[in-house]
Protein backbone atom coordinates (compact mmCIF):
# COMPACT_ATOMS: atom_id res chain seq x y z
CA UNK A 1 0.00 0.00 0.00
CA UNK A 2 2.73 2.47 0.54
CA UNK A 3 4.75 1.42 -2.26
CA UNK A 4 2.03 2.69 -4.81
CA UNK A 5 0.79 5.72 -2.25
CA UNK A 6 1.18 8.90 -3.68
CA UNK A 7 2.88 10.57 -0.77
CA UNK A 8 6.55 10.01 0.08
CA UNK A 9 7.23 7.51 2.24
CA UNK A 10 11.15 6.56 3.97
CA UNK A 11 11.79 3.79 6.68
CA UNK A 12 14.07 4.58 9.15
CA UNK A 13 16.04 2.57 11.37
CA UNK A 14 17.01 4.00 14.76
CA UNK A 15 20.23 5.74 13.81
CA UNK A 16 18.59 7.68 11.13
CA UNK A 17 19.43 5.51 7.76
CA UNK A 18 16.78 5.33 5.43
CA UNK A 19 16.09 1.68 4.99
CA UNK A 20 13.43 1.55 2.65
CA UNK A 21 11.89 4.42 0.32
CA UNK A 22 8.36 3.98 -1.59
CA UNK A 23 8.24 4.88 -5.30
CA UNK A 24 7.09 8.14 -5.02
CA UNK A 25 9.87 8.86 -2.33
CA UNK A 26 12.68 7.02 -4.86
CA UNK A 27 11.07 9.28 -7.82
CA UNK A 28 11.50 12.70 -5.85
CA UNK A 29 15.02 12.18 -4.44
CA UNK A 30 16.21 9.78 -7.18
CA UNK A 31 17.20 7.01 -4.72
CA UNK A 32 18.79 3.86 -6.13
CA UNK A 33 17.01 1.63 -4.14
CA UNK A 34 20.06 -0.89 -4.48
CA UNK A 35 22.30 1.41 -2.01
CA UNK A 36 19.83 1.60 0.73
CA UNK A 37 20.27 1.57 3.71
CA UNK A 38 22.16 4.94 3.74
CA UNK A 39 21.66 7.93 6.00
CA UNK A 40 19.16 10.16 5.42
CA UNK A 41 21.60 13.58 4.38
CA UNK A 42 23.21 11.06 1.88
CA UNK A 43 20.04 9.87 0.50
CA UNK A 44 17.76 13.08 0.41
CA UNK A 45 20.40 15.98 0.16
CA UNK A 46 18.71 17.78 2.88
CA UNK A 47 19.87 18.35 6.33
CA UNK A 48 17.04 20.02 7.37
CA UNK A 49 14.92 16.61 6.83
CA UNK A 50 17.87 14.98 9.16
CA UNK A 51 17.41 17.68 11.90
CA UNK A 52 13.58 17.29 12.05
CA UNK A 53 13.75 13.40 12.55
CA UNK A 54 16.68 13.88 14.94
CA UNK A 55 14.66 16.71 17.14
CA UNK A 56 11.64 14.00 16.77
CA UNK A 57 9.29 16.53 15.47
CA UNK A 58 5.70 14.42 14.83
CA UNK A 59 5.15 17.33 12.52
CA UNK A 60 7.14 20.14 10.45
CA UNK A 61 6.86 21.93 7.47
CA UNK A 62 10.81 22.08 5.61
CA UNK A 63 12.18 24.11 2.98
CA UNK A 64 14.48 21.89 1.12
CA UNK A 65 17.43 23.37 -0.22
CA UNK A 66 18.48 21.02 -2.62
CA UNK A 67 15.22 20.64 -4.70
CA UNK A 68 13.98 23.90 -3.90
CA UNK A 69 10.40 22.57 -2.31
CA UNK A 70 8.43 23.08 0.58
CA UNK A 71 7.41 19.63 1.99
CA UNK A 72 5.26 18.90 5.15
CA UNK A 73 6.66 16.19 6.97
CA UNK A 74 4.77 13.83 9.44
CA UNK A 75 6.74 10.98 11.88
CA UNK A 76 5.04 8.29 12.63
CA UNK A 77 6.20 4.34 14.80
CA UNK A 78 7.38 2.19 12.22
CA UNK A 79 6.40 -1.60 11.55
CA UNK A 80 9.64 -2.31 14.38
CA UNK A 81 10.78 -1.48 17.77
CA UNK A 82 12.75 1.77 17.55
CA UNK A 83 11.86 2.31 13.62
CA UNK A 84 10.14 5.39 12.10
CA UNK A 85 8.33 6.17 9.16
CA UNK A 86 8.66 9.95 7.90
CA UNK A 87 6.01 10.93 5.55
CA UNK A 88 6.79 13.87 3.55
CA UNK A 89 3.97 15.99 1.15
CA UNK A 90 4.99 18.42 -1.58
CA UNK A 91 2.92 21.66 -0.33
CA UNK A 92 5.26 23.67 -2.84
CA UNK A 93 2.13 25.31 -4.86
CA UNK A 94 -0.36 25.30 -2.16
CA UNK A 95 2.51 27.75 -0.42
CA UNK A 96 2.62 29.42 -3.33
CA UNK A 97 -0.88 30.12 -3.98
CA UNK A 98 -1.51 31.32 -0.85
CA UNK A 99 1.17 33.71 -0.87
CA UNK A 100 -0.52 34.87 -4.65
CA UNK A 101 -3.52 35.47 -2.17
CA UNK A 102 -2.04 37.30 -0.42
CA UNK A 103 -0.31 39.36 -2.57
CA UNK A 104 -3.85 39.81 -4.50
CA UNK A 105 -5.97 41.23 -1.82
CA UNK A 106 -3.21 43.64 -0.91
CA UNK A 107 -3.22 44.80 -4.33
CA UNK A 108 -6.85 45.25 -4.45
CA UNK A 109 -6.67 47.03 -1.71
CA UNK A 110 -3.73 49.21 -3.26
CA UNK A 111 -5.37 49.88 -6.04
CA UNK A 112 -9.46 50.98 -4.71
CA UNK A 113 -8.04 53.09 -1.95
CA UNK A 114 -6.54 55.74 -3.79
CA UNK A 115 -9.97 56.30 -5.86
CA UNK A 116 -12.25 55.59 -2.62
CA UNK A 117 -9.68 58.53 -0.76
CA UNK A 118 -9.84 60.74 -3.67
CA UNK A 119 -13.52 60.35 -3.80
CA UNK A 120 -14.12 61.12 -0.30
CA UNK A 121 -11.90 64.44 -0.49
CA UNK A 122 -13.68 65.59 -3.51
CA UNK A 123 -17.23 65.19 -2.01
CA UNK A 124 -16.13 66.38 1.60
CA UNK A 125 -15.19 69.71 -1.29
CA UNK A 126 -18.66 69.56 -2.62
CA UNK A 127 -19.96 69.93 0.72
CA UNK A 128 -18.20 73.04 1.74
CA UNK A 129 -20.75 74.42 -1.47
CA UNK A 130 -17.46 75.97 -3.99
CA UNK A 131 -17.84 78.44 -6.58
CA UNK A 132 -19.40 77.16 -9.30
CA UNK A 133 -16.60 76.90 -11.49
CA UNK A 134 -14.81 74.61 -8.54
CA UNK A 135 -17.99 72.67 -8.78
CA UNK A 136 -18.01 71.62 -12.05
CA UNK A 137 -14.70 70.33 -11.68
CA UNK A 138 -15.04 68.48 -8.69
CA UNK A 139 -17.88 66.59 -10.51
CA UNK A 140 -15.74 65.69 -12.99
CA UNK A 141 -13.19 63.79 -10.42
CA UNK A 142 -16.09 62.46 -8.94
CA UNK A 143 -17.08 61.03 -12.48
CA UNK A 144 -13.68 60.56 -13.74
CA UNK A 145 -12.30 58.25 -10.13
CA UNK A 146 -16.15 56.28 -10.45
CA UNK A 147 -14.52 55.20 -14.18
CA UNK A 148 -11.91 54.39 -12.87
CA UNK A 149 -13.05 51.92 -10.02
CA UNK A 150 -15.77 50.69 -12.49
CA UNK A 151 -12.85 49.66 -14.49
CA UNK A 152 -11.25 47.93 -12.06
CA UNK A 153 -14.48 45.67 -11.29
CA UNK A 154 -15.24 44.91 -15.05
CA UNK A 155 -11.58 43.65 -15.64
CA UNK A 156 -11.97 41.53 -12.51
CA UNK A 157 -15.09 40.46 -14.04
CA UNK A 158 -14.09 39.38 -17.15
CA UNK A 159 -10.96 37.41 -15.01
CA UNK A 160 -13.47 35.50 -13.57
CA UNK A 161 -15.83 34.93 -16.44
CA UNK A 162 -12.66 33.30 -18.08
CA UNK A 163 -11.43 31.62 -15.31
CA UNK A 164 -15.00 29.99 -14.28
CA UNK A 165 -15.42 28.73 -18.31
CA UNK A 166 -18.35 30.87 -18.58
CA UNK A 167 -17.29 32.63 -21.76
CA UNK A 168 -17.97 31.58 -24.90
CA UNK A 169 -15.53 31.22 -28.29
CA UNK A 170 -17.26 32.20 -31.10
CA UNK A 171 -14.62 30.69 -33.94
CA UNK A 172 -14.30 31.98 -37.69
CA UNK A 173 -11.50 32.80 -39.73
CA UNK A 174 -10.34 35.96 -41.51
CA UNK A 175 -7.01 38.01 -42.40
CA UNK A 176 -4.42 38.84 -39.58
CA UNK A 177 -3.63 41.68 -41.71
CA UNK A 178 -6.54 43.18 -41.68
CA UNK A 179 -7.63 42.58 -38.14
CA UNK A 180 -4.15 44.46 -36.81
CA UNK A 181 -5.18 47.18 -39.21
CA UNK A 182 -8.59 47.87 -37.92
CA UNK A 183 -7.05 47.92 -34.57
CA UNK A 184 -4.71 50.30 -35.45
CA UNK A 185 -7.02 52.72 -36.89
CA UNK A 186 -9.08 52.15 -33.75
CA UNK A 187 -6.63 53.21 -31.56
CA UNK A 188 -5.13 55.40 -32.78
CA UNK A 189 -1.76 55.43 -30.71
CA UNK A 190 -0.01 58.26 -30.83
CA UNK A 191 3.40 57.06 -32.57
CA UNK A 192 4.55 55.11 -35.68
CA UNK A 193 3.60 51.73 -35.69
CA UNK A 194 5.94 49.02 -38.29
CA UNK A 195 3.35 46.12 -39.71
CA UNK A 196 4.99 43.42 -40.90
CA UNK A 197 2.04 40.89 -41.68
CA UNK A 198 2.46 37.87 -44.47
CA UNK A 199 -0.02 38.65 -47.00
CA UNK A 200 -2.83 36.62 -47.06
CA UNK A 201 -2.23 34.94 -43.19
CA UNK A 202 -5.32 33.82 -41.89
CA UNK A 203 -6.75 32.61 -38.60
CA UNK A 204 -8.82 30.81 -37.33
CA UNK A 205 -9.98 31.45 -33.58
CA UNK A 206 -12.16 33.99 -31.58
CA UNK A 207 -11.37 37.23 -33.45
CA UNK A 208 -12.61 39.71 -30.43
CA UNK A 209 -11.21 37.55 -28.23
CA UNK A 210 -8.05 38.42 -30.40
CA UNK A 211 -8.46 41.49 -30.82
CA UNK A 212 -8.97 42.41 -27.50
CA UNK A 213 -5.35 40.94 -26.69
CA UNK A 214 -3.89 42.68 -29.25
CA UNK A 215 -5.22 45.80 -28.16
CA UNK A 216 -3.45 45.43 -24.88
CA UNK A 217 -0.80 44.62 -25.77
CA UNK A 218 -0.62 48.02 -28.27
CA UNK A 219 -1.80 50.24 -25.81
CA UNK A 220 1.14 48.45 -23.00
CA UNK A 221 3.86 49.11 -25.72
CA UNK A 222 2.77 53.14 -26.21
CA UNK A 223 2.48 53.10 -22.94
CA UNK A 224 5.99 52.37 -21.77
CA UNK A 225 7.93 53.49 -25.03
CA UNK A 226 9.17 57.23 -24.78
CA UNK A 227 6.85 59.15 -26.86
CA UNK A 228 7.83 59.07 -30.95
CA UNK A 229 9.34 55.85 -30.87
CA UNK A 230 7.92 53.28 -33.09
CA UNK A 231 5.99 50.14 -32.21
CA UNK A 232 7.03 46.91 -34.18
CA UNK A 233 4.26 44.46 -35.07
CA UNK A 234 5.24 41.51 -36.87
CA UNK A 235 3.57 37.93 -38.03
CA UNK A 236 4.65 34.27 -39.10
CA UNK A 237 3.66 30.90 -39.47
CA UNK A 238 5.47 28.64 -37.36
CA UNK A 239 4.73 25.01 -38.00
CA UNK A 240 1.57 24.50 -36.78
CA UNK A 241 1.40 27.96 -34.57
CA UNK A 242 0.90 31.40 -35.64
CA UNK A 243 3.15 33.69 -33.91
CA UNK A 244 2.11 37.60 -33.60
CA UNK A 245 4.54 39.67 -32.09
CA UNK A 246 4.09 43.17 -30.41
CA UNK A 247 7.59 45.25 -29.93
CA UNK A 248 7.95 48.29 -27.75
CA UNK A 249 11.42 50.93 -27.49
CA UNK A 250 10.97 51.22 -23.83
CA UNK A 251 13.99 50.89 -20.89
CA UNK A 252 12.50 47.03 -21.29
CA UNK A 253 11.63 44.54 -18.21
CA UNK A 254 14.47 43.06 -15.97
CA UNK A 255 14.23 38.94 -16.42
CA UNK A 256 13.43 38.22 -13.17
CA UNK A 257 9.69 40.21 -13.57
CA UNK A 258 8.96 38.05 -17.44
CA UNK A 259 6.85 35.41 -15.85
CA UNK A 260 4.97 37.70 -13.30
CA UNK A 261 4.02 40.52 -15.71
CA UNK A 262 1.10 37.95 -16.56
CA UNK A 263 -0.39 38.48 -12.83
CA UNK A 264 -3.06 40.21 -11.88
CA UNK A 265 -2.02 43.82 -10.53
CA UNK A 266 1.23 42.76 -10.89
CA UNK A 267 3.64 46.00 -11.56
CA UNK A 268 7.38 46.36 -12.31
CA UNK A 269 7.69 49.86 -11.79
CA UNK A 270 4.98 50.55 -8.88
CA UNK A 271 6.11 54.09 -8.70
CA UNK A 272 4.52 54.62 -12.17
CA UNK A 273 0.79 56.71 -11.69
CA UNK A 274 -2.31 54.70 -12.26
CA UNK A 275 -3.43 57.26 -15.38
CA UNK A 276 0.17 56.59 -17.06
CA UNK A 277 0.56 52.45 -16.03
CA UNK A 278 -2.83 51.12 -15.99
CA UNK A 279 -3.98 48.71 -13.15
CA UNK A 280 -1.72 45.56 -13.51
CA UNK A 281 -4.92 43.56 -15.22
CA UNK A 282 -4.67 44.08 -18.64
CA UNK A 283 -1.37 41.73 -19.12
CA UNK A 284 -3.34 39.54 -17.04
CA UNK A 285 -6.59 39.55 -18.81
CA UNK A 286 -4.72 38.96 -22.58
CA UNK A 287 -2.92 36.19 -20.88
CA UNK A 288 -6.28 34.42 -19.82
CA UNK A 289 -7.77 35.10 -23.05
CA UNK A 290 -4.61 33.82 -25.25
CA UNK A 291 -5.03 30.25 -23.11
CA UNK A 292 -8.73 30.27 -23.69
CA UNK A 293 -7.66 29.98 -26.98
CA UNK A 294 -5.44 27.33 -26.66
CA UNK A 295 -2.40 29.52 -26.96
CA UNK A 296 0.58 30.37 -25.37
CA UNK A 297 1.94 34.37 -24.67
CA UNK A 298 5.58 35.33 -23.47
CA UNK A 299 8.01 38.04 -23.39
CA UNK A 300 11.60 38.58 -23.55
CA UNK A 301 14.14 41.35 -24.14
CA UNK A 302 14.35 42.49 -28.09
CA UNK A 303 17.14 42.42 -29.23
CA UNK A 304 17.58 45.97 -30.60
CA UNK A 305 16.24 47.12 -27.44
CA UNK A 306 12.79 47.59 -25.51
CA UNK A 307 10.59 44.40 -24.80
CA UNK A 308 8.63 42.29 -26.92
CA UNK A 309 5.60 40.16 -25.82
CA UNK A 310 4.33 37.10 -27.96
CA UNK A 311 1.72 35.21 -28.68
CA UNK A 312 1.24 31.84 -30.43
CA UNK A 313 -1.52 30.33 -31.36
CA UNK A 314 -2.58 27.24 -33.10
CA UNK A 315 -3.03 27.10 -36.84
CA UNK A 316 -6.68 24.66 -35.84
CA UNK A 317 -8.53 25.94 -33.16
Amino acid sequence: MLEHAPTMALLLDAEGRVLRANRAAREFFAIDASRLPASLVEVTLESRLFEIVNAGEPRAEASLVHHRRTVQTHIVPGPETAQTILFLVDITELRRLATVRQEFVANLVHELKTPITSLRLTAESLLGDPMPKDRRRFAERLVREADLMSKIIDNLRQLGDIETGLMAVDISTFDLDELITDSLARLGLDRPVNAAIPEGLTVETDRAKLVQALDNLLDNAAKFSPPGTAIDVEASLAGDEVVISVRDRGPGISPEHWSRVFERFYKVDRARPREAGGFGLGLAITKHLVQVLGGRIWTEAAREGGQVFYIALPTKP
